[in-house]
């Protein structure tokens, strides 16, 4: 990629914020309408949980070919046709006319955003190449985060309120059009200096992996565990695993390449990831039934009560960007392990959705833990590996943050409906919601736990010696390269 001016590098980051926000305004948006389309379409807690997770769980599945993709055959030609087919799929998520349908244009939409987040995220790490801009740069494409989940709630509530819950999809066809005129006008193609090959039998492997884990915890509550699928998709889940972990090894140029996780800052980032984004996909999917089904609210006035959240996620994103090209990542961590942790425990323990004051304490704090971990996991996952490499390091990153929250929504959609049994709301939700704020404030702890074991020195001597090696070991397969 050609070096570019301060005006022109702002732009791209621009550019790559607004596939950002559709994405994630796609989740945010989604959760507040949820039960406007249960009862339109006559949907089940499964059938919520689904709509949510076809999307993240097609998503996690390819963002790691997506991102070596592009670096492969080029950045901005994969993140224009993702462009192409997310606003594609958003069009087809509005004329749904059944719950069946919804899931399957979900996942139209989760094939273009694969292209999206990824590809963006190595663009932006090949236009700004010093470090501390690089992470100030990151710091704002966090913050569209803050944003969405700001703006989400509030643009739909006021469109399911006003509108109907298809409306929030017709958010997205401005913006992705928008942003694919600018990305013809003004991103430069670029790509890896040696193209990797593709991996389809990994690939395949993550989608079983994947795909029959999601189905094994959403299904299990309503079919029973021993019913004979959920065992049967268990078993492939574990097979797939397996056999992801023992083909990869083997690989010169593997889909996920196990050399990354030989750094420990990166391998922590990971499960940081997992963690965190699990806590915020149960959060949103607990909090948005809570309050329009037990409280009545409106789903306008739902996403209001979440504001105080989404706000501290908003403010908070950009100063922990900051915060870590000046002194690493290190403390945003432990704030987001302490705050998110002691969020799950006001609930699980005090019943913090019962008091108003104690409702908005939890979503501060919740809120401040979420904002300040975004940052840290990505430069942490980027920082540290070579520049060819970007696309897919950042693919693994954003694969993380899907797995996380379609487990997120899974385990704790699971652990919801085995407490309602079919029972009434009202009368059971809070006590059926506990097991699950016990598992979102297991996540928080987990990320204060991993967080200050792999930001420490020894961690990032690690991650130099994982850097060297990889390094070393392009150069030499560059050099047979060329002899041939």
């Amino acid at each position: 990629m050609p070096e570019l001016g301060h005006r022109r590098r702002l732009l791209v980051l621009a550019i790559c914020c607004m596939s950002l926000l559709i994405v994630s305004l796609d989740n945010t948006v989604l959760n507040v309408a949820l039960p406007s389309m249960r009862e339109e379409l006559g949907a089940t807690v499964a059938g919520m949980q689904w709509t949510i997770d076809a999307y993240t769980l097609v998503l996690a599945s390819l963002l790691m070919l997506a991102g070596s993709t592009a670096d492969r055959i080029g950045r901005r030609r994969v993140f224009k046709a993702g462009l192409v087919l997310f606003t594609l799929g958003s069009l087809l998520c509005s004329l749904a006319p059944n719950l069946e349908s919804l899931v399957a244009f979900r996942m139209v939409q989760a094939v273009g955003g694969s292209m999206l987040n990824p590809v963006a995220m190595s663009i932006i790490t090949n236009t700004f190449t010093e470090p501390r801009e690089r992470a100030r740069a990151i710091g704002v494409w966090g913050g569209v985060v803050g944003i969405s989940m700001a703006a989400g709630p509030l643009i739909g509530g006021l469109l399911v309120d006003s509108v109907s819950w298809r409306a929030i999809f017709w958010v997205n066809l401005p913006v992705g059009l928008a942003a694919l005129l600018l990305t013809i006008r003004y991103v430069p193609e670029s790509r890896a200096p040696k193209a990797r090959r593709p991996d389809p039998v990994g690939q395949l492997l993550v989608i079983a992996l994947l795909g029959s884990l999601t189905y094994a915890i959403i299904e299990a509550p309503v079919a029973g565990w021993t019913s004979p699928p959920i065992p049967l998709f268990a078993g492939t889940a574990a097979m797939a695993l397996v056999g992801l972990l023992l083909y990869e090894r083997r690989r010169t140029e593997p889909l996920i390449d196990p050399r990354f996780f030989r750094s420990a800052p990166f391998s922590g980032a990971t499960v940081i990831a997992v963690c965190a984004f699990a806590a915020l996909g149960g959060f949103l999917f607990v909090n948005t039934l809570y309050l329009q089904d037990v409280r009545g609210l409106s789903a306008l006035h739902a996403g209001l009560h979440m504001l105080p959240m989404a706000g501290l996620t908003l403010v908070c994103a950009p100063l922990s960007g900051r915060l870590v090209g000046s002194r690493g990542p290190r403390l945003p961590l432990l704030v987001a392990g302490v705050t998110m942790t002691a969020s799950g425990v006001l609930f699980a323990a005090f019943e913090a959705e019962t008091s108003t004051p104690m409702l908005f304490t939890g979503y501060v704090l919740f809120g401040l833990g979420f904002g300040v971990v975004n940052a840290p996991i990505t430069n942490t996952a980027v920082s540290g590996m070579p520049r060819a490499q970007a696309g897919v390091a950042a693919a693994i990153a954003s694969t993380s943050r899907q797995v996380g929250q379609t487990l997120g929504v899974a385990v704790i959609g699971a652990v919801l409906a085995a407490g309602l049994h079919g029972r009434s709301y009202d009368a059971t939700f809070v006590a059926a919601s506990r097991p699950a704020w016990w598992i979102i404030a297991g996540c928080g702890l987990c990320v204060l736990l991993v967080g200050a074991l792999t930001s420490g020195p020894w961690a990032l001597r690690s991650a130099g010696r994982t850097a060297a090696r990889l390094e070393e070991s392009a150069s030499g397969r560059a050099s047979t390269g060329a002899v041939r």
